[in-house]
């Protein structure tokens, strides 16, 4: 079984992340039983099947978004969501930061928050600033459990975040 980093600790990834093939349609593509984490296009496509699905047989449902899809195209479904990921295709493309601070702050998502993809250990401490607390690193080029010292490297932060919401100095006045 895959591991993940979780609210950083190493864990075991249950979810099953659907990619589609070349081949494959939103409407056509096979539905794995067990937690089901979705590209945005099959979430549209086949929504009722997959809340049906979700409340016959009480399995975790989840959505994860490519850098171009924002949070308000599942806004409205956040709540009903036990997962939301956010793909990082290479380490150079930022948008996902966005996306995370925007689900947290603006849309109050309040479950696991997941970077999936080019998600490398130097990116950790920064990906937890802004909302995310599930990570799955880059297996080819990293190691869960080393990648584990990126949240320690900074020990204060000045500024405030997604996770931390006072800045520094009203931290330490309260």
């Amino acid at each position: 079984m895959p591991k993940i980093i979780k609210h950083q600790q190493i864990a075991h990834d249950e979810w099953k992340v659907l990619q589609l093939a070349e081949h494959e349609s939103p409407h056509s593509v096979r539905l794995p039983i067990g937690p089901l984490l979705v590209p945005l296009a099959v979430w549209r496509a086949r929504r009722e099947e997959l809340f049906h699905r979700n409340w016959e047989h009480h399995e975790p449902l989840g959505v994860w978004l490519a850098p171009n899809e924002g949070p308000e195209t599942i806004a409205e479904d956040i709540d009903d969501l036990s997962l939301i990921a956010v793909h990082f295709p290479k380490l150079t493309d930022g948008r996902g930061y966005s996306t995370a601070r925007l689900l947290r702050e603006r849309h109050g998502y309040r479950n696991e928050l997941r970077a999936f993809g080019d998600v490398g250990q130097d990116q950790l401490y920064f990906l937890d600033r802004v909302g995310f607390d599930s990570f799955s690193v880059n297996a080819s080029n990293e190691d869960a459990s080393e990648a584990l010292a990126a949240f320690t490297r900074f020990p204060e932060s000045y500024q405030a975040s997604a996770n931390e919401p006072l800045p520094l100095f009203r931290r330490r006045a309260v």
